[in-house]
């Protein structure tokens, strides 16, 4: 965590339930009304390297509060052995990045539909679809 507060200024969300007493996208919220950049994982943390797990409604609501917010996909090929859930800090290998073009929220667009269209944003991404099966 020290890694990510300091060196690349992140917003740790606590994806717990219990005993919240604020709403984990208060902090991003805010961290875009100073006009920062966000990374965001989706699927709500970071990959296994097994394909593109279902992603969570918080994406949706934090484009929801701010629909003006220009959401990239990107697809992070071989991230998950450079920077390993739980290491200190990333491993020095090879990873391949892809950015799709920008996209919003539709006006009343339900939750379920953007979700989908999103996932399937970064999975066309991804070299060239090879993950689709991994829904």
């Amino acid at each position: 965590q020290y890694v990510i507060h300091r060196v690349f200024q992140g917003v740790l969300v606590d994806r717990g339930h219990s005993g919240r007493t604020v709403n984990p996208i208060e902090p991003m919220i805010e961290a875009l009304d100073r006009g920062e950049s966000l990374i965001l994982f989706p699927e709500g943390t970071r990959g296994n390297g097994e394909g593109l797990q279902p992603f969570k409604c918080g994406i949706f609501h934090l484009a929801k509060a701010r629909p003006h917010v220009e959401l990239v996909p990107v697809w992070m090929e071989n991230a998950c052995r450079a920077i390993p859930k739980g290491a200190p800090i990333p491993i020095p290998l090879l990873c391949s990045v892809a950015f799709g073009q920008p996209t919003w929220l539709w006006p009343d667009e339900p939750k379920e539909s953007f979700l989908a269209r999103l996932r399937e944003s970064v999975l066309a991404l991804s070299n060239q679809g090879a993950y689709e099966g991994n829904a």
